[in-house]
């Protein structure tokens, strides 16, 4: 007598519809954060070459691309500034008029509430050399001298109208003098994001283009060490202890693994970004016909969802929320 199987997995395979039903994880279009890049001086959008897709855009097109996204239905944008000049200190970061400051505010009207204005806080677009905070005479960057610096870039980007500040330089304490310097002004509402396990990673390339980076040399000595887990929960965990509302492990595909490991011990919402080393190494690869774009697209957003991810930063946010939209299946 021939043996079968008692049990058949694959019967919840055999259709389309079945697959849905039983899919243990999912994705929506509210779910996904647009990063933004607005730089000063321009008057129309400018192609990031490392980037097939994503654009440098000038400030009058910040409405435009709010109203996109509330079209879209996605949960909000990420803005970044492109700073004219640059300064040892990051003046740019604090000025009301700065570019960045001037971008939030311009989607903060044209938001009005109906999706998240987040804006970046760090130093390292707003700085001549290209670090995230400010340096010591002996050319490290010093953390304390740069937590003031931060609070003041809090206060100017609450001002300004943003709901969420994302906190990406990785100083330590950066989550605790950015909460007391928004609490003591009244912006108690404003949420933090603490990008809390950031690693110093090669797949931030593309982004080094994007915001025109004048860094030399690298960030090793504040962000996290690829080889290292426990030490992101760790980071997570502090900045949980020192106010965040929401952290973040920063890249996602690489660090799928920290990722599901903050979500498992973390009693706040996780994010990830989903950097731009990973969207330009699957646009390059669809582009040479070696890998299937949009099934990459799909496949890599919910394997980050499915590690833990209750919102993902992607500069597919506009692009995949329409394919959701529509009924489209990422699988």
């Amino acid at each position: 007598m021939t043996a079968f199987p008692v049990r058949r997995p694959r019967r919840l395979r055999r259709s389309a519809a079945l697959r849905h039903l039983v899919a243990e994880h999912d994705l929506t279009a509210r779910r996904l954060i647009l990063p933004v890049f607005v730089k000063e001086g321009i008057d129309a959008a400018q192609p990031i070459a490392s980037m097939p897709g994503v654009a440098q855009h000038p400030l009058d097109a910040v409405a435009d691309i709010v109203e996109q996204a509330v079209a879209a239905g996605i949960g909000g944008i990420m803005l970044f500034g492109v700073p004219a000049t640059r300064d040892a200190v990051g003046s740019g970061a604090t000025d009301p008029d700065g570019i960045l400051n001037r971008a939030i505010a311009a989607a903060a009207h044209a938001a009005a509430g109906r999706i998240t204005v987040q804006a970046d806080l760090c130093l390292d677009e707003f700085t001549d050399h290209g670090h995230c905070g400010v340096l010591a005479a002996d050319g490290s960057v010093d953390n304390d001298a740069t937590l003031e610096v931060y609070a003041r870039m809090a206060l100017a980007q609450a001002d300004a109208g943003a709901d969420i500040l994302g906190l990406s330089g990785m100083m330590d304490g950066q989550v605790a003098a950015c909460r007391r310097a928004l609490d003591a002004a009244g912006h108690r509402d404003v949420v933090i994001l603490a990008y809390s396990a950031k690693y110093a990673s090669a797949f931030y390339g593309p982004f080094r283009d994007a915001v025109e980076s004048t860094l030399t040399g690298d960030r090793r000595t504040y962000q996290l060490d690829a080889a290292n887990g426990r030490e992101g929960v760790q980071e997570a965990l502090v900045d949980i202890d020192e106010g965040a509302d929401i952290v973040m492990v920063k890249p996602a595909g690489p660090y799928l693994d920290v990722l599901a490991e903050v979500a498992a011990v973390s009693a706040v919402p996780v994010w990830a970004y989903q950097v731009s080393g990973e969207y330009a190494m699957i646009e390059h690869a669809a582009a040479a016909g070696v890998i299937d774009r949009d099934r990459a697209i799909g496949e890599s957003l919910l394997g980050i969802r499915r590690a833990g991810a209750e919102a993902i930063l992607t500069y597919w946010a506009l692009e995949v929320a329409g394919w959701l939209n529509a009924g489209r299946s990422l699988a």
